[in-house]
């Protein structure tokens, strides 16, 4: 039942329409979870009946029906979702964001030079995110599939839930440095697909994360 005392993870799973919502107002549901949707708003400021409000009516106005639940997935199929759905288009969009980021930087950093700024997190993101892409694909993911040792499994973890705690973190420095995803009127064709593409790799990396930290890791959290 949706109410001001829901807790995000949760929440999130049961209507997944509360994710944009929680997203527009920079509500951390990925790492930071735990919280109810009461505590989280007033930390943001906010009024937690009128969130309540806003998030009922996002779930009313999409119906939410035939959605796939992920926590209803063996693991097995928890974890060729995670790939298919998240990593592999990763794989594609983190090298055509960073090219992006360096030509907008270099054609238009002296026009604004938060773009230079943009271009650093953009990189980091790429660099860390592949990294950690193909440490879950060749010692995590792995050693849950084939139901391995579990203290493999509890390390790898453990360095998992480390890096989606920096990959927020990167997040929200993107977010300060383009100022909400927003373009100026004179941007021209690249520098909006720039800034259209990282608004859209933050909502998919949140719920990415949020998918790994709340259904596939409490599975084997010790």
């Amino acid at each position: 039942m949706l109410s001001t005392e829901s807790i995000l993870s949760d929440l999130v799973l049961d209507h997944p329409a509360s994710a944009a919502v929680l997203q527009r107002h920079r509500i951390d549901f990925c790492c930071h979870g735990h919280r109810s949707l009461a505590e989280a708003a007033r930390q943001q400021g906010l009024d937690p009946d009128e969130l309540l409000r806003e998030i009922r009516a996002a779930v009313e106005r999409t119906g939410e029906t035939g959605q796939p639940d992920p926590r209803h997935l063996s693991s097995v199929a928890l974890v060729a979702h995670i790939v298919a759905t998240y990593h592999e288009p990763l794989r594609d969009k983190l090298p055509f964001l960073l090219a992006l980021a360096q030509k907008v930087a270099r054609v238009h950093g002296e026009r604004n030079e938060r773009l230079t700024r943009v271009e650093e997190i953009t990189r980091r993101l790429h660099d860390d995110l592949l990294a950690h892409l193909d440490r879950e694909e060749t010692k995590l993911f792995p050693a849950i599939m084939a139901g391995g040792p579990e203290a493999a499994i509890q390390a790898e973890l453990s360095v998992m839930r480390t890096e989606h705690l920096e990959t927020a973190s990167l997040l929200e420095e993107l977010h300060e440095a383009t100022e909400g995803f927003s373009v100026p009127d004179w941007a021209c064709a690249s520098y909006r697909t720039l800034f259209s593409g990282l608004a859209g790799l933050d909502e998919d990396l949140r719920r990415h994360v949020h998918l790994e930290n709340h259904v596939l890791m409490p599975r084997f959290a010790r």
